[in-house]
């Protein structure tokens, strides 16, 4: 189908407002403007119980979280979540509607990293930071009032790489163990040269050549791009790793390798659900205030993580409004 009248619309502000892409601004200017656009397009955020603010130990230094509690109770599932920006982007703020309607709509803890950027902190430093997180919610499970055993990551755009390489690390060094995991339009190949890569070309959407100013910003040396850290999809071996959500858009370059890794982990025994939204570009999870899509995929994240946990389908028992 062709571009959603809703994503068009948005497309069509983008073209006129004369703003370049992002890829052609500064580092800091695109940080800035990113921020803005999603919280322009993200709708309002969710009240919850309690929003709260910490750091922790990280293989760089302090590195700060930021901890979302739907309500009061304890023993409650965590999905850390790792923010989207092509590594290069992205902070606790621009993910913050998007983990609080999940908190809501989950039932469950969220936990965002604030893991470093490139290119100041290249390849592997975010995928170690967000590691690092993980390990630290496992550890301090009772002191966050969370369940060790109900544990899962996601992610979108880089976030989602980061997340699927998290479950890679998990895995291989047997632990924290986890229920599930979220992969919203991943990157997962850092050498693909498929279809939707070559032909969304589209200056006022996200294109390849935003894909390839990221991937620049992100790896330190090209040889890089191989490693399954990097690249999830060239990792010899998906088995083992827990049950996936992957959703993609229709108008996304990355919509290629993010199916294809779908079905990858399908084929070594792994659960998996695949949605490709239509119409859609990228980026489209974080604008629940624009686009009605996005309200769809986080409902649709939200039944996948409380399936993961073992939640029932719909229990308003941790929706409850308050501070935060």
């Amino acid at each position: 189908m062709p571009l959603h009248p809703q994503f068009q619309a948005l497309r069509d502000r983008r073209a006129r407002s004369g703003e370049p892409p992002l890829y052609a601004m500064s580092v800091a200017d695109a940080r800035a403007a990113d921020l803005a656009a999603i919280r322009a397009d993200g709708g309002s955020p969710r009240a919850l119980h309690q929003v709260t603010h910490r750091t922790i130990p990280g293989p760089g230094g302090a590195l700060p979280i930021r901890v979302y509690r739907p309500g009061p109770g304890r023993h409650l599932p965590v999905l850390l979540y790792c923010f989207g920006g092509g590594w290069t982007l992205g902070s606790l703020d621009t993910s913050d509607v998007l983990c609080r309607t999940l908190a809501a709509e989950a039932g469950c803890l969220v936990v965002s990293v604030g893991y470093r950027l490139a290119p100041e902190h290249p390849f592997p430093a975010a995928v170690h930071d967000c590691h690092a997180g993980l390990r630290w919610v496992a550890a301090h499970a009772r002191e966050l009032g969370a369940d060790p055993a109900r544990l899962a990551v996601g992610g979108d755009s880089a976030g989602g790489n980061l997340a699927a390489a998290v479950t890679l690390l998990a895995r291989e060094r047997q632990g924290p163990p986890l229920a599930g995991q979220l992969l919203v339009y991943p990157n997962t190949d850092q050498l693909a040269d498929d279809a939707s890569l070559r032909e969304n070309d589209d200056p006022h959407l996200f294109n390849h050549h935003s894909v390839a100013w990221y991937a620049r910003n992100y790896l330190r040396d090209p040889a890089d791009a191989a490693n399954p850290l990097a690249s999830p999809l060239r990792a010899a071996d998906l088995s083992g790793l827990p049950p996936a959500l992957v959703v993609t858009a229709e108008y996304d370059p990355l919509r290629d390798q993010g199916e294809a890794y779908a079905h990858r982990l399908a084929d070594a025994g792994v659960p998996v659900e695949l949605t490709r939204y239509p119409g859609m570009a990228h980026g489209f999870f974080a604008m629940a205030g624009t686009l009605d899509a996005a309200t769809a995929a986080t409902t649709q994240a939200a039944r996948h993580l409380r399936r993961c946990f073992g939640l029932p389908e719909h229990d308003g028992a941790e929706d409850a409004g308050g501070i935060g």
